[in-house]
């Protein structure tokens, strides 16, 4: 219980964190930096602090091993979320100190990570998944990379410095595509079949899945560093056969599919969820696989504003909102009944959500690429709406699980004695 609930706690960081990716998207561009913040604040900020939390609680549960001490659970989830805190704010504020400070201690909370996940590992009685504990641990290496170049770079490492107009794309390839992408991807082999009602049967699709994404982001990465065309494109079509394989896998997952009797709601809302999210990651990744394609290991080659929509919002925060909303009744606190309970108020206007949330996506997608201004404002306003008013059920089912169910209903009436 002592892992489950530092895991749920954990997992309010981030939604804390979301929510102040919302909130700083309606500041100015100057002070936002474009959309540089609230991408930051949603990538290394709510989904590295959820990666911080689940992963080894995942670990753990696929490898049939004790989960760690809780000190340095807790301790390595307080510096990754203190350190994406210090370096969004460093940069977006010019603190240059702040931001070099910010990286270090994210990095603490990565290597913090790593000893929680895999440390247990000594004790565990054979991995049912290796291939995903495998994933989980390339990621966190790709990543551990990516936050060491701009960290180099804040600091004024020389070579580091003349190269970062192709340091910056490798950077982000290994941070948004080597390590969410790949934790997240390697996550749903496992949980979406949870979510669907079906078995998590071994797919070779699956090993393709995780076999292409954990190779595309170091290729495009190592391309782009020697300026190499051909390993930068290698990568790319690494990582585009990755994302057509996840889409195929989560098509294979809603196909074979439960029938659920109870919940309606609470079900449509996360096996939709975790349906449409590698739609919209198969967008991203064409669209930045495809300019690594067309243009080579160049600095154009990299644009972060053309994929941050289907990116940010269609996959990573599609999947957080999902996760959540099965993992809460499941290894939150509370009873049966509370679990129900809350069940039902995460599945309140459920299709609803799902579908502004994807057209918001799809306006600020179509918005962008044409430059439709109207799309993009009526995009962001459905986008933000949707996770704002998703966040607040979420905050509000997990208060609901503290207390006992029957302290919520009206007392029984009282009976006289005769």
């Amino acid at each position: 219980m002592t892992d489950r609930r530092i895991t749920l706690a954990g997992l309010l960081i981030s939604v804390c964190f979301l929510a102040a990716a919302v909130a700083a998207a309606i500041l100015p561009e100057s002070v936002r930096r474009g959309v540089w913040l609230p991408v930051h604040l949603a990538l290394a900020g709510a989904a590295g602090t959820a990666i911080a939390s689940v992963l080894p609680f995942f670990v753990a549960a696929l490898s049939v091993a004790p989960p760690m001490n809780g000190i340095v659970r807790g301790g390595a989830i307080a510096l990754v979320a203190g350190g994406a805190a210090a370096a969004s704010l460093g940069v977006a504020g010019g603190i240059v100190p702040l931001a070099v400070a910010g990286g270090l201690v994210y990095l603490a909370g990565l290597a913090g990570v790593a000893v929680a996940a895999f440390w247990p590992l000594r004790a565990s009685h054979g991995s049912r998944r290796p291939l995903v504990v495998a994933a989980y641990g390339a990621a966190i290496t790709q990543v551990a990379l990516g936050v060491g170049l701009v960290i180099a770079m804040l600091a004024g490492v020389q070579p580091i410095v003349e190269g970062w107009a192709l340091l910056k794309p490798a950077h982000a390839w290994l941070n948004v595509f080597g390590f969410l992408s790949l934790v997240i991807a390697a996550t749903l082999i496992h949980l979406a079949p949870t979510v669907a009602g079906t078995r998590i049967a071994p797919r070779r699709i699956a090993v393709v899945a995780l076999a292409g994404l954990a190779m595309g982001a170091p290729l495009v990465a190592l391309g782009l560093a020697l300026e190499d065309d051909r390993v930068a494109r290698i990568g790319a079509l690494a990582e585009l056969l990755g994302a057509i394989m996840l889409m195929a896998h989560a098509i294979g997952i809603w196909h074979d599919r439960g029938t659920w009797t109870t919940d309606p709601g609470w079900h449509r809302l996360t096996s939709w969820s975790l349906l449409a999210a590698p739609a919209w990651f198969l967008v991203a990744v064409t669209l930045a696989s495809g300019r690594i394609l067309w243009f080579g290991a160049v600095p154009a080659a990299w644009s972060l504003g053309g994929i941050a929509a289907p990116l940010a919002v269609g996959w990573v925060v599609q999947v957080l909102i999902g996760a959540w909303s099965h993992l809460l009744p499941s290894i939150g606190p509370g009873d049966m009944a509370a679990h129900a309970d809350q069940r039902a108020g995460l599945g309140r206007a459920a299709t609803g959500r799902v579908i502004a949330l994807n057209l918001g996506v799809a306006l600020v997608t179509l918005g962008g690429s044409f430059a439709w201004t109207a799309g993009i404002v009526v995009g962001l306003i459905a986008c933000g709406g949707t996770i704002q008013t998703s966040l607040a059920i979420f905050v509000d089912a997990a208060r609901a699980g503290r207390v006992p169910m029957a302290s919520r209903r009206p007392p029984a009436p009282a009976v006289s004695g005769g």
